[in-house]
This record gives C-alpha cells, structure tokens and sequence, in this order.
C-alpha cells in the first residue's frame, strides 16, 4: 500500500478529528450513558483502523476496516438521536455527520483496494 505507519491514513487523521469533535460536544454532557457510548463508537473508528494496519496482514486489517465503518454506522446513528432529542445543533449534527459519511466512505474505498 506504501504507508509506514497507520498514523498518515487520511481515514485514520479525519477518525481522530471526529472523535476530538465528539469528545468536546459532549464534555459537558450529564448524560453519561450516551457520552460514553458515542464516544466509545467514535474511538472505535480510530483505533480499529491503528489495530488492523498493525497486524500486517491485508485480510485482517481488511476485517478492521468493516469493524471501523460499523462503527461509523453507529456514530451517525447517535448524532441522529442527540439532534433529535436536542442534545446538538442542527450545524454540529450536520458537520460531524458528513465527516463520519466521509471517513466511511474511505474505508470502503480502502476495503475495495486491499
């Protein structure tokens, strides 16, 4: 693939981006059940797409990446329902979830090539 390290992934930098951007909408959330879940899916994405590049193998990291884009899945699918029960904005809803349609969409691109 000619990347040394998972770190220069595009998919793996706009993870780490989502998951910063998630972490802070929620920091002051008292509902700790959904913050931690929604954060969990969003470190999830990250470091699904860490474990898989490590192990070296394509077939593996192969199955990381459909790890990390169920777990994208997961995240909109929260965003949905903190929009819905006005836990965010409209704006935050929207940003965050194009970037985790984008970053699902790269994993799939890097699926199809491996």
């Amino acid at each position: 693939m000619g990347i040394a390290r998972f770190e220069d992934i595009i998919a793996w930098q706009k993870s780490k981006e989502l998951t910063l951007q998630i972490y802070s909408l929620f920091e002051a959330s008292k509902d700790f059940g959904f913050k931690d879940q929604i954060q969990r899916a969003s470190v999830s994405i990250m470091n699904n797409i860490a474990e898989g590049f490590e192990r070296k193998s394509n077939k593996e990291f192969k199955q990381f990446l459909y790890i990390a884009k169920a777990s994208c899945g997961e995240v909109r699918s929260m965003l949905i329902i903190a929009y819905e029960l006005k836990k965010i904005n409209i704006s935050d809803y929207e940003a965050l979830s194009t970037l985790s349609l984008e970053i699902s969409k790269m994993l799939y691109g890097l699926i199809t090539k491996l």
